[in-house]
């Protein structure tokens, strides 16, 4: 989508790019709106530890530390 900002981590924009989901199809998938996931994945605000590992089953990412840009609440 036009517009739509990337995820601030590689391998979340990767994962996104190979799955083909849309913000709202992965906000769908954790039961949050679509605004919160792009907030999430853009780094602008930092996910729970439950989001953290929502968006990790729904984007099929493995192993990813809870560091740097993957830090959460």
């Amino acid at each position: 989508m036009v517009g739509t900002p990337a995820p601030q981590c590689t391998a979340l924009a990767a994962a996104k790019e190979k799955k083909g989901l849309s913000y709202e199809e992965i906000a769908a998938k954790i039961g949050k709106d679509k605004d919160h996931v792009i907030n999430v994945c853009t780094g602008k605000v930092k996910p729970t530890e439950d989001e953290f590992n929502a968006l990790a089953v729904a984007l099929d990412v493995q192993q990813v530390p809870h560091t740097g840009a993957h830090a959460t609440k």
